[in-house]
């Protein structure tokens, strides 16, 4: 699995599961949906990604170039 991908499967992951939070436990989890696609957004404007980072250091390969 390349950081791209892994990126994308814990940022869609952490989403469901805090829209499920949100409608189960409190509605207080939504603003974790919310940090998230934050993230994604100055993600794609900035081209950093703090989790793409630390992926990075631990050795994860990087997707290829396109």
């Amino acid at each position: 699995m390349t950081i791209d991908r892994a990126v994308m499967a814990f940022a869609g992951t952490v989403v469901l599961v805090s829209l499920a939070l949100g409608l189960f436990v409190h509605q207080n989890w939504f603003w974790l949906t919310a940090f998230v696609g934050a993230n994604l957004l100055q993600s794609s404007f900035t081209g950093f990604c703090p989790l793409a980072f630390i992926l990075r250091k631990l050795g994860m390969k990087p997707g290829p170039a396109f």
